[in-house]
């Protein structure tokens, strides 16, 4: 069997692409089938303290007009860059295209595989402690920091050490995304969804730590013990590290290297400070890609690239990752098509009124139901936190259920979710940097998926049946 070859520059696989656009496509007209069939509706929405506009849970549910002119249907894609919340799209969408610049840029002179060749042989004999520390570290990156696109820019590089390290490419996919993805959901501390679920429900940030982190320690060994296993499996699970005299010196890419890391190191532990401190947690995308920017053009000049070559270099990355935009912008006119047909809130009805009458253990699971479907239409944390949390924490407070854990619910189908649902730019493009397909991934990831289901729908029955609060 031919060895897996680690992305060796920015390129987005044209058949995965066109997979992904004819898949969102599908998505796109079903749900303007949708806007046809569902009659319309809406709750009235009333700014919160933070200016946020949330559900009037007394005013109640009208019906209103629905439909959406084909004309906004097939301008979906355009007109979302306009719509509510478009800031945050638009600032993903320059993020990636910096992040294609500067990968290019720092693949092309050679700085990520003379990396790799270092973690090679200082890990090689020990590789599967550093699986474990790998895994663990973005798993904490998600659920302390709420990390999610920000990693991204370091998929490519955990992919290459993956494959480096005699695994393959969807392992190093689990190492990095599927981790910080796990991490996002267990919501230990994570500003993005807790911390705002909670604000919203009115209980203090970040309480109720210790059950989110009991549930964090599960997932970890679950998610570690299934990544293992699948790489033990695979056919180089009796790899060896290459011999030392296969290793020549060039100490112009040893000086790239080390300042690559240096600086990323850095940046790391400034987005954790700042993920800390309320006014600055909003730019932590920022703050990450000047880190990024000024560790890939720093690292490829100290190593000998010219400033010309560097410019044609890091344009060609630009292009090559540009493609990903047409993506991400189709799957953001979901919610669009959604939200200005007028069903998003009358879907939002229905499933509340399934829910009544329900007891306990189911109603909490139902729950967990309702943000896994959710997701798959708004992929924000933040925007589905302002939208369901309203209605799913009155709804189980009337029931018995603890706020606490009708947040977990919400935190974790917000979450996994994310590592399945084709609507989720940062899942596509990060298998676009990785040359993945989306079919790839599924058939790799969905036995965790549904393991991951077991264990969090017991997570949360056993919070029900222990009270914890």
């Amino acid at each position: 069997m031919q060895h897996e070859q680690a992305p060796a520059s920015i390129r987005i696989e044209k058949k995965s692409f066109l997979l992904s656009v004819f898949f969102i496509f599908l998505m796109m007209v079903i749900t303007y089938i949708l806007t046809m069939v569902i009659p319309g509706g809406r709750y009235t929405r009333v700014p919160d303290a933070d200016g946020n506009m949330i559900i009037d849970v007394e005013a109640g549910f009208t019906a209103a007009q629905g439909g959406l002119p084909f004309w906004k249907w097939l301008l979906s894609p355009v007109l979302v860059l306009g719509a509510s919340g478009s800031g945050t799209l638009i600032a993903v969408i320059l993020f990636l295209l910096l992040i294609g610049g500067v990968f290019n840029v720092v693949t092309e002179q050679g700085i990520i595989s003379r990396m790799l060749q270092k973690l090679v042989r200082r890990f090689g004999a020990v590789r599967y402690r550093l699986m474990a520390v790998v895994i663990f570290f973005f798993m904490v990156m998600g659920a302390f920091v709420g990390s999610f696109e920000e990693i991204i820019p370091l998929v490519p590089i955990v992919v290459a050490i993956s494959v480096g390290l005699g695994w393959d490419v969807c392992t190093g996919i689990g190492m990095s995304l599927l981790a910080v993805g796990c991490g996002f959901a267990s919501g230990v501390a994570n500003p993005f969804t807790v911390g705002v679920a909670q604000t919203l429900a009115g209980i203090p940030v970040f309480s109720g730590m210790a059950y989110r982190f009991f549930n964090f320690i599960w997932i970890y060994v679950l998610l570690f013990g299934f990544i293992c296993l699948r790489a033990k499996k695979l056919p180089s699970a009796g790899f060896v590290p290459a011999a030392a005299d296969t290793y020549a010196a060039d100490p112009g890419k040893d000086r790239g290297v080390a300042l690559f890391a240096g600086v990323m190191i850095a940046g790391i532990a400034v987005i954790i400070v700042t993920a800390l401190i309320p006014a600055l947690a909003d730019y932590s995308m920022v703050f990450l890609a000047v880190t990024f920017l000024g560790a890939g053009i720093g690292s490829a000049l100290v190593s000998g690239m010219g400033g010309r070559q560097l410019l044609r270099s890091f344009g060609r990355g630009v292009m090559a990752i540009t493609p990903s935009i047409l993506l991400i912008l189709m799957a953001s006119s979901i919610r669009y098509i959604m939200e200005e047909g007028g069903i998003l809130d009358t879907v939002l009805n229905a499933a509340m009124g399934a829910a009544a009458g329900m007891p306990e253990w189911a109603l909490i699971l139902f729950i967990y139901l309702i943000c896994i479907v959710v997701n798959f239409f708004v992929p924000s944390g933040s925007a589905q936190a302002i939208l369901l949390i309203p209605l799913i924490v009155p709804l189980a407070q009337f029931f018995g259920i603890s706020t606490q854990l009708c947040i977990v619910a919400y935190a974790f189908g917000d979450g996994f979710s994310n590592m399945l649902y084709p609507t989720n730019a940062g899942l596509l493009v990060s298998l676009g940097l990785a040359n993945c397909s989306y079919g790839k991934w599924i058939r790799y990831s969905f036995s965790f998926q549904l393991l991951n289901l077991v264990l969090t729908c017991g997570l949360l029955l056993l919070g029900l049946a222990l009270g914890w609060a």
